[in-house]
């Protein structure tokens, strides 16, 4: 299907239809398009032949019922963090964006629920969270910027999910607008409702596939007032995966974050690249963020200082470095979480986003920068990963970005993770980047399925089309 906004009449009656609903300031055309980006990492322009801004769940319904009277495809547009180019569109596609969609609009701290609109910010609900005296669990480095839609669409992950869960866990309820305009609300409130299917999970993590979601229902957490974090160093990968199962006895139900770093990734965001200051030496080969959170400052404390004083009585770390304050705190994450240090040092790179069992991590990286060396001698892989749930980050710079070079790293990366048991994504999703290996991970009666339910809930295939599954054949 290829949208009508490729015919001037047909484009010019729909946008018109469509300013009646949203009003005409809330449709972008032209230069107001061009001039946004489809994604941080690019910074491409957007494509497409016009924004659509509702403000609302009934604004978006009226939009979508327009859009399927004139069969018309819509790609959403949340925050644009992605890295699988999710959010590109072509120039006979309507973008829908939630940027106006951003009320929080209630927050309970007795039954500790927080509803939202799906365009605002993670800060922003973080924030809200914290002033109730609760707290939101998720949380990633692109929290500013990223919206509640998107990372229900992609059912993000970040640091925290050995403690809290994915995304998944943290929704209650939504509410999402099918293909044609029909509003599905199952804005729950509880932790225990058995009553039929559970819809919300059809829209978790199907990247805007299956429905537009709208509003939320978001799970909040007691606070945890006391936070201890440390980078510690490691002799080898034997003792990394030993430190997590020390660390998770010791610390019980406290351990939030155990982010791994290659030597790779600590040395050149460090010492090569005079980014940051390296708060321990760089020549181990594996560093480790550990993070506990916990109520009282003193006993947690002690806690922590006594798993970190057993790791080293076992020699599982090799040195390590504790913050006292915020600050010491933030230097040791923005060692992890400077991709924009990474995009300059390596550029032109390659970004992936897997999973596989953690016994096999070891061998799977090295095996991965082998094959990459061979194949370019100048090559260069950094690893870094949320190891305690088993997700690992590649970037690789081969010194071209060209489609041909992109698909021979791409079987590089991706194909030992089939006889592992492996996923091509653990978090960022499929969208058009990993679509061709989606087989790697999912059984033909999955991906069978899946077009089942796309077909079922989107029969003209105007809800982000091709992102995640191939056209069906004929």
């Amino acid at each position: 299907m290829d949208g009508l906004l490729k015919d001037d009449v047909s484009k010019d009656g729909l946008l018109m239809q469509i300013a009646a609903i949203v009003g005409g300031g809330n449709v972008l055309t032209g230069d107001d398009v061009s001039a946004r980006s489809v994604d941080w990492l690019s910074a491409a322009g957007c494509r497409a032949g016009a924004i659509v801004r509702p403000a609302s769940t009934d604004e978006l319904a009226a939009v979508m019922r327009a859009c399927h009277g004139a069969h018309q495809p819509v790609v959403t547009h949340g925050g644009l963090t992605g890295l699988v180019h999710g959010a590109e569109a072509e120039p006979s596609e309507v973008v829908i964006s939630l940027e106006r969609m951003t009320t929080i609009e209630d927050i309970d701290p007795i039954g500790n629920t927080l509803t939202v609109q799906a365009g605002a910010p993670l800060q922003k609900v973080q924030e809200a969270a914290e002033g109730a005296g609760r707290q939101f669990a998720l949380d990633l480095g692109a929290r500013g910027s990223c919206t509640i839609g998107g990372n229900i669409a992609t059912n993000a992950g970040g640091i925290r999910v050995i403690r809290y869960g994915m995304m998944r866990q943290q929704v209650l309820g939504l509410e999402a607008v099918l293909a044609d305009g029909t509003v599905v609300s199952s804005m729950n409130r509880m932790l225990k409702n058995n009553a039929g299917f559970d819809l919300k999970q059809l829209f978790i993590g199907s990247e805007g596939t299956l429905g537009i979601v709208t509003r939320a229902v978001l799970q909040l957490r007691p606070p945890t007032s006391d936070v201890q974090t440390a980078l510690v160093a490691c002799p080898s990968f034997e003792a990394v995966t030993g430190l997590l199962a020390h660390m998770g006895q010791a610390l019980g139900g406290n351990l939030a974050a155990f982010e791994a770093m290659w030597q790779s990734h600590y040395r050149l965001l460090t010492e090569q690249s005079g980014r940051h200051t390296p708060p321990l030496a760089t020549d181990a080969p594996f560093y480790v963020i550990l993070e506990s959170l916990g109520t009282d400052a003193e006993s947690h404390a002690a806690l922590f200082s006594k798993a970190l004083e057993a790791a080293l009585e076992q020699q599982l770390i090799e040195d390590a470095v504790v913050a006292h304050s915020a600050s010491q705190r933030q230097g040791i994450w923005d060692i992890r979480e400077d991709i924009e240090g990474l995009i300059q040092t390596l550029a032109p790179l390659f970004t992936f986003d897997v999973s596989l069992p953690i016994a096999e991590m070891e061998r799977y990286v090295a095996k991965v920068e082998a094959a990459i060396t061979h194949d370019w001698p100048d090559g260069r892989m950094v690893t870094f990963g949320h190891l305690g749930d088993g997700n690992l980050h590649l970037s690789v710079s081969v010194g071209s970005h060209a489609d041909e070079t992109r698909h021979a790293v791409e079987a590089h990366v991706y194909s030992p993770l089939a006889e592992l048991g492996g996923s091509v994504s653990a978090e960022h999703g499929i969208g058009l980047e990993k679509r061709a290996y989606l087989s790697i991970s999912r059984t033909p009666e999955e991906i069978a399925l899946m077009h089942t339910l796309k077909q079922a809930m989107d029969p003209l295939g105007l809800l982000n089309r091709h992102k995640v599954l191939a056209p069906a054949a004929g």
